[in-house]
């Protein structure tokens, strides 16, 4: 297959490039970046119009939850894909806590033979830090990273591994597989019992509240052992101020030390809860939970160095933290709903929308933080458009506004605080090894 994406504004950080271009392609690697019209364009490439558009490196989610195997009914691997391809995504990282776990060499080679099934996204499953994720004895990382499909990283997220002697034999024996370490930085006995932020508004709602030293106390445990062992470590679903100021003094010391944030902590705050609840018979307001996800929505103080993080580099990714509910589920009271919202179909937009629309992000920052950077990370040739490259791409129309509705997502759930919210950026293409799995028309 030939193809010729012609005329869309090429961004590629990877090689400082932001220009409008001809890209063409045969059998899945691109071929020629060109000016538009300078080479001569011949009948047997298939032509994609990219006029006015974007065209990127395939975005790259380092954080997902796909539910398979065991909970099938809220997503599963297939409709994960679908759902990321949706998103204009081209690699997922599906995180470990199914049931079982992704603890063990076979179900590594499970998720590798199930993303064979699906539409061709690729899927690079992290591993289990622990058994069961259960906190207590390591599992094989050597064996998980040897089996067909491999692991990219090892996390136990969902939780914290608590145990800092058994977190350090993790960091050790990663660093010995060059294996970075995802961890979900979570105090458990601080955070026991809580469902939303510690604050005004979950006290006047009656609600328990996650301090933010419950994340703040595991992050700096964490970056210390990364310290003293050099493991790469990966801090996921950054939320608070009191974090970005730790991540930021530990890259100014070297610590090897990357993060992320996900688009609802740069742009809702712990008020947005009340201001989207209902109002029960007494009148008292009602928290909607499809505002519920953990780590909480943070205060103002929070968002705003949430942001300020992202501009600086600090955080250094924009997951999504895509974790899919069934309906009744999240119909359940905000204090018995599982924590968790879905992503991958609206990251893109929304962080276009908020960083980039408003000049907090460049489009090439933009772009770093969701393709190249996460790349990186992985340790994957992927997150660049250049000639002798995998045409992992996506075509996006920025200038589009559209409104989120859940009624079109490929994603099995619907859980999202963003329903009805406008917002730029519509995915038009979505391309995978030069194949398009994903067309808006």
């Amino acid at each position: 297959m030939k193809l010729c994406i012609r005329n869309g504004m090429v961004i590629s950080p990877a090689n400082k490039l932001e220009q409008l271009a001809d890209v063409y392609i045969e059998d899945g690697i691109i071929t020629g970046i060109t000016n538009p019209g300078e080479r001569n364009f011949h009948g047997e490439y298939k032509e994609i119009s990219a006029s006015g558009k974007w065209v990127v490196p395939g975005l790259i989610d380092l954080h997902v939850h796909f539910r398979e195997p065991g909970f099938e009914y809220k997503e599963d691997i297939e409709s994960g894909c679908r759902a990321a391809a949706k998103g204009g995504f081209t690699t997922v990282c599906p995180m470990p806590n199914t049931k079982p776990a992704i603890d063990n060499p076979e179900l590594v080679a499970f998720v590798a033979k199930k993303a064979m099934e699906a539409n061709g996204v690729a899927v690079l499953p992290i591993g289990a830090i622990t058994l069961g994720q259960e906190g207590n004895e390591l599992s094989d990382f050597e064996a998980m990273k040897n089996a067909p499909g491999s692991i990219y990283a090892l996390s136990e997220d969902g939780k914290s591994v608590m145990d800092s002697q058994i977190m350090m034999q993790a960091m050790k024996k990663a660093k010995d597989l060059n294996l970075p370490i995802f961890s979900h930085t979570e105090d458990r006995e601080l955070a026991k019992g809580g469902v939303m932020n510690e604050g005004e508004t979950a006290r006047s709602l009656g609600l328990s509240g996650i301090p933010s030293e419950a994340e703040e106390i595991i992050a700096i445990r964490d970056i210390l052992l990364a310290k003293n062992t050099g493991c790469q470590l990966h801090l996921c679903h950054i939320s608070t101020k009191g974090s970005v100021e730790l991540i930021r003094q530990a890259k100014y010391y070297g610590i090897p030390v990357t993060a992320e944030t996900a688009p609802h902590y740069f742009l809702l705050t712990d008020k947005d809860v009340i201001k989207n609840g209902q109002e029960t018979g007494s009148k008292r307001l009602k928290a909607d939970p499809n505002w519920k996800m953990n780590p909480p929505l943070r205060s103002e103080e929070d968002r705003l160095e949430i942001i300020k993080g992202l501009k600086d580099g600090t955080i250094d990714v924009i997951a999504t933290d895509h974790a899919p509910h069934h309906s009744e589920e999240k119909a359940k009271t905000f204090q018995e709903a599982p924590f968790g919202i879905i992503g991958l179909e609206t990251s893109f937009a929304l962080s276009f929308t908020a960083l980039v629309k408003t000049g907090i992000l460049s489009p090439k920052e933009l772009i770093s933080r969701m393709s190249k950077t996460p790349a990186e990370i992985l340790g994957i040739d992927r997150g660049v458009i250049e000639v002798g490259k995998t045409a992992d791409l996506a075509i996006i129309d920025v200038e589009k506004e559209y409104e989120i509705n859940f009624d079109s997502f490929a994603s099995k759930s619907r859980n999202t605080p963003f329903m009805g919210k406008k917002v730029f950026g519509q995915v038009c293409y979505t391309m995978v090894d030069g194949k398009v799995i994903y067309s808006l028309e």
